[in-house]
């Protein structure tokens, strides 16, 4: 199955692929069909967004027919080759991330951190902090009074852990995930710092913020988690996320309009498969409507008057999935395996699709801002 087939026909849709012998275009699906739009008024997905009406533009704007989209073959991702192939749907945005919004995934935080990274001991401690706390934190406000009653209790317990003060506490976590330019998009490999032995797929819904705070639309994303590195510290957040080929985005950015608005990602559900090289299958979800933080108030948390993001940002809504199951040794949980195929999808969104491999095996991140500057301003685009 083609990773666009899914596309709402009646969507409005903004992408990026490299196209042989040009370079990176801006490019909208519409009725099925796919056009490069890069124009001297909007030569990149950021222009677009900071349009007064994005969705308008998308609309009526005009372009270079690609094709239907079922009949364009995009080949994985690999800048050694001079390929058509899907970029990350963003690219002067900065990448940001939000931790430990659902409830259940806030519990497997705190066994990370009482594990110290080690997945051996994890399923003792998740039996002991499930009886101690158990799943009824997602009717909890984070910051209400009841949210402090918690608190209060937990600490009595000996339970109170970082992660449950940003997972019901009045401020959320909020992190960079990657540099500028630096995801990747469907098709192609996904990375792990081969320091880590215990991590996961983190499937999430990612949303498209223009300068201004105003959310023009959403994708799939996924935040890559190393569970024993971020696990043996929180300091280590940084060294756990930012990694060569870590974030993945994509295919496409669907922009609200009439028929799609921030009510449906309140209300979307995300799908995960995992298939193993060694023919392992993990299949997992994640409900949005069990987020304890709304979207509106992490997009607030990120920017404002305490911090401007001048070419906008995507905002990573954070995941309710949290892998338990066995993958070779009873009791030892969920970890990748290089070769994985991930796939990550929505109803209206396509699939995110990748394939697992070490951060020192994937292509190097070669093209950065100033790349695209140049490679813009020698087709006359700026």
């Amino acid at each position: 199955m083609s990773i666009l087939s899914d596309l709402d026909p009646g969507g409005l849709y903004i992408g990026r692929i490299w196209r042989s012998g040009i370079g990176p275009c801006v490019v909208a699906a519409r009725n099925g069909r796919l056009a490069d739009i890069t124009s001297l008024k909007a030569p990149t997905v950021r222009d677009v967004f900071e349009l007064d009406n994005p969705a308008d533009y998308l609309r009526n704007c005009d372009g270079v027919d690609l094709g239907a989209i079922e009949d364009i073959v995009f080949l994985p991702a690999n800048d050694s080759n001079d390929n058509t192939y899907l970029l990350a749907p963003c690219d002067l945005q900065a990448i940001k991330a939000c931790g430990v919004t659902f409830a259940r995934s806030m519990i497997e935080r705190v066994i990370e951190e009482r594990a110290s990274g080690d997945p051996a001991q994890a399923e003792t401690i998740r039996l002991k902090v499930a009886s101690a706390i158990g799943e009824n934190l997602h009717n909890i406000v984070p910051g209400s009074p009841e949210a402090a009653a918690v608190k209060k209790a937990l600490i009595a317990e000996g339970l109170w852990s970082q992660y449950l003060e940003v997972g019901i506490g009045p401020d959320a976590e909020v992190f960079t995930k990657a540099q500028v330019m630096s995801s990747v998009g469907a098709n192609a490999d996904i990375g792990l710092h081969p320091s880590s032995v215990w991590n996961n797929p983190e499937p999430e819904i990612v949303l498209a913020v223009a300068s201004t705070g105003k959310i023009v639309g959403a994708t799939l994303g996924n935040d890559v988690n190393l569970r024993d590195i971020e696990g043996r510290s929180a300091l280590l957040l940084g060294k756990a996320k930012d990694n060569n080929a870590s974030c993945s985005i994509g295919p496409m950015i669907r922009l609200f309009d009439s028929t799609f608005s921030l009510a449906d990602i309140r209300r979307a559900e995300l799908t995960l498969r995992i298939t193993g090289p060694e023919g392992f299958v993990l299949e997992g979800r994640s409900d949005m409507r069990e987020i304890s933080r709304d979207p509106e108030d992490l997009v607030r948390q990120t920017i404002g008057r305490h911090h401007q993001y001048p070419d906008g940002f995507m905002l990573f809504l954070g995941t309710l999935f949290a892998p338990t199951q066995d993958r070779d040794q009873p009791g030892s949980g969920f970890t990748h395996k290089v070769g994985d195929i991930v796939e990550i999808a929505s109803a209206g969104f396509g699939t995110l699709r990748n394939t697992v491999r070490l951060s020192t095996e994937c292509s190097e991140w070669v093209f950065g801002a100033s790349h695209l500057l140049r490679n813009l301003a020698a087709r006359n685009l700026v």
